[in-house]
């Protein structure tokens, strides 16, 4: 049909500014010098600019519109493309573009002042951008939509479906049945020889291992890159050129690890995304909450695993063998599912992980839903660890300012790591019913759990909507119960 060849010859120049914005976000986030970025923010702002005014233009717009109503001429993916470039259309149609472009401009500024802030602990240099970054939230949710609930406006955005109330519902389980065993099992923590924990690792050492995980999970390094980050995130534009970055603490090797195992769940799923999507728009993952999903099963349920370790631990004593060699493969094991209150999200156990997910989301939700005072931020974020993990921080660097999300405008992303796990934990169960989940890790067959993944989510990449996707995996609706049996089971058996 010669009007979805228009369509696609459309999309295809969308996908080239958008290629080219993403390159430079990623130098952004990588390697850019610090002095580069008001120069670099008002130039990309351009670019932003003209990609917007295509993707908003009454050629495109009308192209849509006439597709939608010669539906029946065409086939099922085709029909999913269209509706997908509808919702993508409707949420920027009624947004000025020079508030589009403004924002943008905004967003590219705030991430590195966010840095220095952090780096500074300074709330306060970055408070400015984060109230600027908000109002312009409110605007736009003012132009796609009259709903008075801003906020799910947000959550739809990252997880389709979603909403407040089902999300007060996922978090309601984990307050009620969750939070009283977190605590019974922070009472029990055991003084272990854990020393080995914090010690000093070198940094290039640690490097050299996540290589060797990239070895070990089979990702393909013809189609991506390791770099380095202040915060760990992954990178593409297609199945052929996805990127992944690390950060590496001295004193916390585990950090490097799991993180890496993290971005590597994310990297698989995106490599092994049908190459028949890629010039679509039903390219990248289903869902932030299906892409969390595959990450923090590949992260807890494979990376802290005893059966991974058992495979792996060897290599690790090999590269520290002056910290490791007196550390037992039990004690290695407990210390990597060490439960603890701890200040950063990053760095939390699986357990208390949750619980860090949990306060952000109330946070969210005050701020678009209930007009929250910016100056009271830091001490509500505070007040709030003190309620769920009974720790509160000294400096903001530990609290409002340790995730670059709000940087980047976002808000609304965060439940979804949440949701992920318990969609992860889902999989898991159904997974294990499937085929020798244990004996595999053991036996280093990662490729075998690579391919049952592909075949069953990440192949379609987002050709199918999340809920979708897990009920043909596990045969049921989301049930967070299946997250709360694999914590408890988990972690009764540790303490």
């Amino acid at each position: 049909m010669e009007l979805f060849n228009q369509f696609k010859a459309i999309q295809k120049k969308q996908k080239a500014y958008g290629m080219v914005l993403s390159i430079a976000s990623w130098d952004s986030n990588t390697e850019a010098p610090k002095e580069c970025f008001p120069h670099r923010a008002d130039l990309l702002s351009i670019i932003s600019g003209e990609s917007f005014s295509l993707a908003v233009s009454e050629e495109y717009q009308g192209v849509i519109a006439e597709l939608l109503n010669r539906m029946d001429e065409l086939d099922e993916l085709q029909k999913k493309e269209v509706l997908k470039a509808k919702k993508s259309l409707d949420k920027i149609v009624k947004i000025p573009k020079q508030e589009y472009v403004d924002y943008s401009k905004l967003i590219n500024l705030s991430q590195r002042v966010w840095e220095e802030a952090k780096e500074n602990d300074d709330y306060d240099q970055f408070k400015p951008y984060l109230k600027k970054i908000i109002e312009a939230k409110k605007k736009q949710i003012e132009f796609r939509s009259d709903r008075e609930d801003k906020y799910n406006v947000l959550l739809d955005d990252f997880e389709e479906g979603m909403t407040m109330e089902l999300y007060d519902q996922f978090f309601d389980a984990i307050k009620k049945d969750l939070v009283p065993f977190v605590k019974e099992v922070l009472k029990k923590k055991k003084d272990e020889e854990d020393a080995f924990i914090t010690t000093a690792y070198d940094t290039k050492k640690q490097k050299a291992f996540v290589e060797y995980l990239m070895d070990v999970f089979h990702y393909d390094y013809n189609r991506g890159r390791l770099k380095e980050s202040v915060h760990p995130f992954t990178w593409n534009t297609h199945s052929k050129d996805v990127r992944f970055t690390v950060r590496y603490l001295e004193n916390l090797l585990f950090s490097s690890i799991f993180a890496g195992i993290h971005e590597l769940g994310h990297a698989l799923y995106e490599q092994q995304i049908d190459e028949k999507f890629d010039m679509t728009n039903l390219n990248g993952g289903a869902s932030m909450g299906i892409h969390e999903s595959q990450s923090r099963f590949y992260e807890n349920m494979v990376g802290r695993s005893r059966m991974f370790w058992e495979a792996h631990y060897d290599k690790l004593k090999s590269i520290f063998p002056e910290q490791l060699n007196k550390v037992s493969l039990e004690q290695f094991y407990r210390g990597i599912n060490k439960v603890d209150e701890s200040f950063i999200r990053v760095e939390a156990d699986e357990l208390t992980y949750p619980l860090h997910i949990l306060i952000r989301y109330e946070i969210e939700r005050m701020i678009f839903d209930e007009g929250v005072d910016l100056d009271e931020l830091p001490a509500i974020w505070n007040a709030k660890m003190k309620q769920y993990l009974n720790i509160e921080p000294t400096k903001d660097s530990d609290g409002i300012l340790q995730d670059v999300h709000w940087s980047a405008g976002m808000f609304g992303y965060f439940p979804t790591y949440a949701l992920g796990s318990a969609y992860a934990a889902q999989i898991y169960y159904t997974m294990r019913d499937d085929i020798d989940f244990d004996a595999l890790i053991r036996e280093n067959n990662i490729k075998a759990i690579n391919v049952w993944l592909e075949e069953k989510i990440h192949q379609f990449g987002s050709s199918k909507k999340p809920l979708e996707i897990l009920k043909d995996v596990t045969g049921e609706a989301f049930d967070p119960k299946y997250y709360i049996r694999y914590l408890k089971e988990k972690y009764s058996e540790l303490y």
